[in-house]
């Protein structure tokens, strides 16, 4: 019996894969409450579609974004004996893996310097009183 392949993978590598991974203790944490209900790739498989970028690396930190419009989820994988962390992306509507990209730590600490500055200026939009006619 020939079992079928999703993603590039058997379905018992995918388990396998996504089993692996929750033990891991890795959870993914939310951008703003609720993106995790919006989601239509559970974060198990996500975290398998991902892992199968990148065999040999281990993960570090999953997130569920929203990102230019789409809603993502975002891994950061270290493979032992190379600097920095590789970011891979998925669509947490259709499972496709987009972003795999290297990240340097100089380049991490420029996109942490963003996302701080981007979180500050949604906040100050929220905190802002409304003008009086």
């Amino acid at each position: 019996m020939r079992l079928p392949r999703m993603f590039g993978m058997t379905l018992p590598a995918l388990l396998l894969a996504a089993g692996t991974l929750a033990a891991q203790g890795v959870t993914v944490k939310e951008e703003k409450p609720g993106l995790l209900k919006k989601a239509k790739i559970t974060p198990d498989s996500a975290i398998a579609l991902a892992k199968a970028k990148l065999p040999k690396a281990t993960l570090k930190s999953a997130e569920i974004e929203e990102e230019d419009g789409k809603l993502i989820y975002s891994f950061d994988f270290e493979t032992a004996g190379k600097s920095g962390i590789d970011e891979v992306n998925v669509d947490a509507k259709t499972g496709k893996v987009g972003k795999v990209e290297h990240e340097t730590p100089k380049s991490e600490k420029a996109e942490e310097a963003r996302d701080k500055a981007k979180a500050k200026k949604a906040a100050d939009t929220t905190k802002a009183p409304a003008k009086k006619p």
